[in-house]
């Protein structure tokens, strides 16, 4: 079972073998010279009392691995394709529905269900991005790739790209899509970008955009194979997706002239849309406003940066209704540290972890009813105050002009 659960970036690997053998270290990187306290758990007190998240943990990746039950760490591809046949069946039944009523009322619930059902999918290809899908690394990638273009996403790009932001999660410089830009960057950067990246509601809208140009300071694209992203043996694996694509393209244009395009406005743009919002919502907070106002999330570069310390800046939430429709995307830790555990086991590998975990596991406030509104404060609140780190410092938090 463990050679399953090895499949970290080589390099974090290391890294996060390191961390845990130097772990318990004597503290938070930082210039005083005075003692520096700890609870009786070992975890890093401030001089207020409060818990410096910052500091290296006192325990290692291998103890939250040890306290997470072996059953959640196996694949199970029949539940998995159950899954994804419940996702299409009610994305079908939604699109047919519509359809054949086709009135000015029903439209708007539609785009919002369809939009849901889309962000769906692509959790489901998500976890074959991972290959927590199956123990089958053909059946992963077919299934990731006919559901990722289905909602115009490369999927190796993406998957390549987002192991790129796995494996080095928390990292000013290395980490992939939501990473902070820095002082002399922000300066820089246009006015368009500025809007598009750091602000309410325009910043939802970035993906596309992203998987064509990528983030700021970032170069290429994930549609081109030659893009320093991939390397030269993954080339025909982004030209495959880049293929599905194509075909994907070409059934919404035969499409569009067979049923109109007002047609295929209500039924596939516009869920488009609402999908790109949740993928961008949820993505951004994962890593960026914690619902404690007065809590900063750090950002590591050098030698402060480990895989363990970078996977334990990522963020829990509750989406009340929405949690078991996007398949348990919410419970982030547990999956960014250990991303081939299947979607089905997180919550219960998450209750075993946060034990270890301690105060590193940020509880996410619970939604007070069927809608996660009480999300929308932090995601404004991060999104106009967190705009860029400092240009050096091995541990750097989020700034505002």
């Amino acid at each position: 079972m463990r050679s399953q659960r090895s499949i970290l970036p080589l390099n974090a690997a290391r890294r996060s073998v390191r961390a845990a053998v130097a772990a318990p270290i004597s503290g938070p990187a930082s210039t005083s010279s005075a003692p520096v306290r700890k609870d009786e758990r070992g975890f890093v007190l401030k001089e207020d009392g409060s818990y410096d998240l910052s500091a290296p943990p006192p325990f290692g990746l291998s103890d939250i691995r040890e306290a997470i039950p072996k059953q959640c760490w196996e694949k199970n591809g029949f539940k998995s394709m159950a899954y994804l046949a419940a996702d299409v069946a009610i994305v079908t039944g939604l699109a047919a529905g519509a359809f054949a009523l086709n009135q000015w009322w029903a439209w708007p619930l539609y785009w919002v269900a369809q939009g849901t059902m889309f962000w769906a999918l692509f959790v489901v290809g998500h976890d074959c991005g991972h290959q927590s899908f199956s123990n089958n690394r053909h059946l992963n990638d077919l299934v990731g790739n006919i559901t990722h273009s289905s909602i115009l996403v490369p999927y190796h790009g993406w998957r390549i790209s987002h192991r790129t932001h796995h494996g080095n999660h928390g990292h000013v410089e290395n980490d992939e899509s939501w990473h902070p830009v820095t002082k002399s960057m922000f300066d820089k950067l246009e006015k368009w970008t500025k809007l598009g990246r750091l602000s309410f509601p325009w910043s939802l809208f970035a993906y596309p955009f992203y998987l064509w140009k990528r983030s700021p300071g970032k170069e290429g694209s994930h549609y081109d194979p030659d893009c320093d992203l991939f390397q030269p043996s993954e080339k025909n694996m982004v030209l495959t997706s880049d293929a599905f694509m194509t075909g994907m393209l070409g059934l919404l244009a035969a499409c569009t002239a067979k049923l109109g395009v007002a047609a295929m406005f209500n039924l596939y743009f516009v869920p488009y849309w609402v999908f790109v919002v949740w993928l961008d919502t949820v993505t951004y907070l994962h890593h960026h406003g914690p619902e404690d106002a007065g809590m900063k999330m750090p950002w590591y570069r050098g030698e402060e940066w480990s895989y363990l310390r970078g996977g334990l800046t990522t963020l829990d939430r509750d989406y009340g209704i929405f949690n078991k429709i996007h398949h348990n995307i919410e419970t982030h830790v547990v999956h960014h540290l250990f991303p081939q555990i299947p979607h089905y086991n997180l919550v219960e590998a998450t209750e075993a972890a946060k034990k270890v975990m301690g105060p590193y596991y940020r509880e996410p406030v619970k939604s007070a009813g069927p809608l996660p509104v009480h999300l929308i404060e932090p995601l404004k609140r991060s999104l106009t105050e967190d705009q860029f780190v400092a240009d050096e410092g091995d541990i750097v938090y989020y700034q505002k002009v």
